[in-house]
């Protein structure tokens, strides 16, 4: 049986999945650069980021990021073990724009809320 995902935690994954497709894209759109031009300057980088259309989809798993990172925040609170952690949690959250790797462990841990 398939697990029962929130809003955010759907959003999130669909707003990865377009980033990583594109990012796939611009991966091959750059060793074709690479291929046709001596050197990839930043004009020919910027029109490829804008051609496969990377940058959008890179703000729109921002925006999804930020939307199942506050979900999980507010959904969080109603757990048992927030309470007996609510100092720890919080700082965790806190923290998050300020460490990346602490912002992709409250994803995964996000991701696994049910």
């Amino acid at each position: 049986m398939k697990p029962i995902l929130s809003k955010a935690q759907l959003d999130y994954m669909k707003a990865k999945t377009k980033f990583e497709d594109k990012a796939k894209v611009m991966e091959k759109k750059i060793e074709l650069a690479r291929a046709a031009h001596n050197e990839i300057t930043q004009e020919i980088m910027e029109g490829l980021v804008l051609e496969t259309g990377f940058h959008d989809s890179f703000n729109e798993l921002t925006v999804a990021e930020n939307a199942l990172i506050e979900w999980s925040h507010t959904t969080i609170k109603h757990d048992k073990t927030y309470r007996s952690n609510k100092a720890e949690i919080d700082l965790m959250y806190s923290r998050l724009n300020q460490d990346p790797e602490m912002r992709a462990k409250i994803i995964q841990l996000a991701m696994k809320i049910r």
